[in-house]
C-alpha cells in the first residue's frame, strides 16, 4: 500500500502525497468526493549530465516532515549519483483552489550544470478514464486537462513575474495501445511536444535551469482546479500576478495562525507530543469539507482492496471528530457538521449508515431484513453521539440562537425516534449495527450512546422550558441505563459484554470483550469511573486486549479479524482504542503520578505515527508499521481529545496554574 504521508487541503480541495512527494489523491469540489487521480501517480523526475532518475527511486535519501505548525510539506532528498539535493514544499492555497509546489534544486557538484525537472500529471477526471482531454493552451502557455465541468490547468515558473515557464511538454495516451504514458518520454531528457490527446491521457512538462557549482534555484509549479476553463485561467492569472512564492508563504502564515487559535500551554508534554497535537488539528481540518462533512479518511488505497473507500461521512466518526475540534476552540466547524446531520436526518428521526460529502447516501452493507422482517439498517449510536456532541457544544458556547434553529428539525425529532426505538421486553434499544459496523444486536456502546443522547435531549428541553418532554426523555434514558446494568454486565466475568441479540425470539449474549463497551459506560456516564464494575471491566480490557509484542497497544476486541496480521495477538492495535485507556487514566487520576500512564500512551502514539506525524487506523503488531488507511481522522481526533482532557485534569488538580486550556463544564465530559 502507498501510505499517504501528507494531507493538504482547504475545505474544497484536498491533495494527498506519498513518501516520494507524488500526488496520489486529488479531491474537488468536495473533500472526499470526486478523486480525480483515482489511483494514478503524478511522478517527478530529474535529468542531469545525461543521467535520469525518478524521485520515487530508492537512490534518493529522503527526510519527510511538515513545515512547523503548517499544512505545508517539507521533503528533503539527496541523490549522490546525480549530485543533487532537492527540497519540496507543497500546499493547497488556504482560500483558492490551487495546489502549489516549490522545488528547490541544489547542484552539489563542483561544476556548472544544466538540470532538467520533469513534472508528470495523470488524471482520471470524475474517477473515470473515459473521455478525458489534455491539451497545450498557447494563450496561457499551460497544460489543461478537462472533462465536463472539471478543469485542471498546470503551469509553473522559475523566476517570479517573468515568462520563465516550462520549456517542453508532451500530451499522450496512458495505458492504451501499449503506451505507458508521456512520463516514459521524459527519461531521455526530452519531450515530444504533442499538443493534444483524448481518451485515457496524461501529460508531462519540463523545466530547464543552469546551476553553478553548489548553487540552488527555486522552481514553482501549480495546478489550478475549477469548473470551467475561465475559472482555472483566472486562478492561473492570480498565481502569476501574486507569485506562487507569496501564495505559499501566506498559506504557511494562515495555518500557523489557525493552529494556534487557542492559547494552550502544554505543561508536562514534550515538544514531540505538542507537535503531534497541532499537526493532528491540521490533518483533521484537511479532512473536513466546508459544507460540514467530516470524512473518515481521504486515503483511497482501500479502493483497490475492496472497491470502496473511507471517504465518507460517518456520523459516528464525525461527532467524535467535531467534538475534538470544538473543544480546541473551532466551534464554526462543529456547527457546520451539526447542520450537515440535520440535512441528512430522515423524516422518521434516524440517520443512515454513512453519507457522501455532498450529503447523498453512501454505500452500505447493512440489510433491511432480519428473519424476513424489516430491520432498520442503522447504527443507533450515531444518533446518540451527535446529540451528545451538540449538547456539549451548547454547554461550551451557549449558542442559544443556533440551538433554536436546530431544535425542532433535529434535536426533538431524533430524540423522539430514540425514545420510541426501544425493546419492550428488555428496556434496551432495539437491535441495530455496532459502532464497528459488523454485528447486529444491542451493543453496550450503542445503548450507552443512546442513553447519553436522550439525556442531552432532555437537557435541551429543560433549557427551552418544556419540562414534560424533558421528564419523558430522562425516564426512557434511565430505563435504558438500568437495562444496560441488568443485561450487559456479566457478574461472573466482571465486565461489560459486547452485546445481546435475538435469535428465533430468544435473547442471547455475545460475551466478546470489546474495548468500546467499557469506554461507552465510562464516557457517557452510565456509571462513574470509580464504580467497581468499571474498574473490573478496565482490568479485563487491559488483560484481554493488550498486544503482547514489542509494539504493544490495544486491539478493538478479542479475535478482531479486520486486517489481522497475526493470531498471536487479539487483533491489531488501534490508536483510538489505546487512547481510550489514556482517557480512563486521566478521568480517574487524583494526583500527578496517576496521570503518567496516560502520558506513556501519548508517547506510544507518537512513536508509531509516520515520520510526518500521520496516524493510521491500525498498527502492525509485529513491525509497528501502518495498517489500513492513513491518515484516519478519528485517530487524530482521539489524540486531540485525550490531550485536552489531560490539560483539563492538570488544571482541575491544581497542578497547572498556567495551562489555561479552554474552559468547559468538566462534568459534562
Amino acid at each position: 500500500m502507498a501510505t499517504r504521508y501528507f494531507v493538504l487541503g482547504n475545505g474544497n480541495t484536498l491533495v494527498n502525497l506519498d513518501k516520494h512527494g507524488q500526488v496520489r489523491d486529488f479531491y474537488y469540489p468536495y473533500v472526499g468526493q470526486e478523486n480525480h487521480v483515482n489511483g494514478k501517480i503524478h511522478q517527478i523526475g530529474f535529468w542531469v549530465d545525461g543521467q535520469f532518475s525518478w524521485f520515487s527511486w530508492d537512490e534518493w535519501e529522503k527526510t519527510l516532515d511538515y513545515k512547523h505548525e503548517t499544512m505545508v510539506s517539507n521533503i528533503v532528498a539527496i541523490n549522490r549519483r546525480l549530485g543533487l539535493k532537492i527540497t519540496l514544499n507543497d500546499c493547497v492555497h488556504y482560500s483558492r483552489n490551487i495546489f502549489i509546489r516549490k522545488i528547490n534544486i541544489e547542484n552539489l557538484a563542483s561544476k556548472k550544470r544544466e538540470v532538467r525537472l520533469f513534472m508528470h500529471q495523470c488524471f482520471e477526471i470524475y474517477e473515470s478514464n473515459i473521455g478525458d482531454t489534455v491539451y497545450y493552451h498557447p494563450s496561457v502557455d499551460a497544460i489543461v486537462h478537462y472533462k465536463g465541468k472539471r478543469y485542471f490547468l498546470i503551469n509553473g515558473m522559475y523566476k517570479n513575474r517573468t515568462n520563465h515557464s516550462f520549456d517542453q511538454y508532451a500530451t499522450g495516451l496512458a495505458g492504451e495501445y501499449g503506451l505507458e504514458g508521456t512520463y516514459k518520454d521524459a527519461e531521455d531528457g526530452n519531450l515530444s511536444g504533442n499538443a493534444i490527446e483524448h481518451g485515457t491521457v496524461d501529460s508531462t512538462i519540463r523545466f530547464s535551469i543552469t546551476l553553478g557549482p553548489n548553487k540552488a534555484k527555486d522552481i514553482y509549479y501549480w495546478i489550478c482546479v475549477g469548473k470551467d476553463y475561465y475559472e482555472v485561467s483566472e486562478l492561473n492569472r492570480f498565481a502569476i500576478n501574486h507569485t506562487p512564492k507569496a501564495l505559499l508563504e501566506e498559506t504557511e502564515k494562515y495555518w500557523r495562525r489557525w493552529v494556534n487559535h487557542s492559547d494552550f500551554i502544554f505543561m508536562g508534554l514534550n515538544e514531540k507530543l505538542v507537535r503531534l497535537f497541532k499537526l493532528s488539528l491540521l490533518i483533521i481540518r484537511a479532512n473536513i469539507d466546508n459544507n460540514g462533512a467530516i470524512i473518515a479518511s481521504s486515503d483511497s488505497d482501500m479502493l483497490f482492496l475492496r472497491r470502496d473507500s473511507y471517504s465518507y461521512m460517518w456520523p459516528r466518526d464525525g461527532a467524535l471528530i467535531a467534538r475534538s475540534l470544538d473543544r480546541a476552540g473551532y466551534s464554526d466547524i462543529a456547527e457546520r457538521f451539526f447542520k450537515f446531520c440535520e440535512r441528512t436526518l430522515t423524516p422518521e428521526g434516524y440517520i443512515f449508515h454513512k453519507y457522501n460529502p455532498d450529503g447523498s447516501l453512501g454505500s452500505s452493507w447493512h440489510s433491511w431484513l432480519k428473519d424476513g422482517k424489516t430491520q432498520l439498517p442503522i447504527q443507533e449510536d450515531q444518533i446518540g453521539l451527535v446529540l451528545d456532541a451538540l449538547w456539549k457544544h451548547f454547554v461550551q458556547h451557549n449558542v442559544r440562537e443556533y440551538i433554536k434553529h436546530m431544535h425542532n428539525p433535529f434535536i426533538r425529532k431524533a430524540a423522539d425516534f430514540m425514545a420510541s426505538f426501544v425493546d419492550k421486553k428488555t428496556g434496551l434499544p432495539k437491535e441495530s449495527y455496532d459502532l464497528w459496523e459488523e454485528k447486529l444486536g444491542v451493543h453496550t456502546f450503542t445503548a450507552s450512546a443512546t442513553y447519553a443522547g436522550l439525556m442531552a435531549a432532555a437537557h435541551f428541553e429543560e433549557v427551552i422550558g418544556t419540562d414534560a418532554r424533558a421528564k419523558k426523555y430522562k425516564k426512557v434514558a434511565e430505563s435504558i441505563r438500568q437495562a444496560i446494568l441488568k443485561y450487559l454486565y456479566d457478574e461472573e466475568g466482571g465486565y461489560f459484554i459486547k452485546r445481546v441479540y435475538y435469535e428465533n425470539d430468544e435473547l442471547k449474549r455475545d460475551m466478546t470483550n470489546d474495548a468500546s463497551s467499557v469506554y461507552g459506560i465510562m464516557q457517557f456516564k452510565v456509571l462513574p469511573v470509580d464504580d467497581p464494575r468499571v474498574q473490573s471491566s478496565i482490568e479485563k480490557f487491559k488483560q484481554d486486549l493488550y498486544c503482547h509484542t514489542q509494539v504493544g497497544g490495544y486491539a478493538r476486541y478479542v479475535d478482531d479479524y479486520y486486517h489481522r496480521i497475526t493470531k498471536e495477538t487479539p487483533g491489531n492495535p488501534w490508536f483510538v482504542t489505546t487512547l481510550w485507556l489514556a482517557e480512563y487514566y486521566i478521568k480517574k487520576a487524583k494526583n500527578e503520578n496517576e496521570l503518567k500512564p496516560a502520558v506513556d500512551i501519548f508517547k506510544w502514539v507518537n512513536k508509531y505515527a509516520l515520520e510526518t506525524g500521520v496516524l493510521s487506523e491500525q498498527v502492525n503488531p509485529l513491525t509497528g508499521g501502518p495498517v489500513c488507511v492513513a491518515p484516519l481522522t478519528w485517530s487524530h481526533a482521539g489524540y486531540v481529545i485525550a490531550v485536552i482532557k489531560y490539560l483539563e485534569k492538570l488544571d482541575e488538580l491544581g497542578l497547572c496554574e498556567m495551562c489555561n486550556p479552554p474552559k468547559f463544564d468538566f462534568e459534562e465530559e
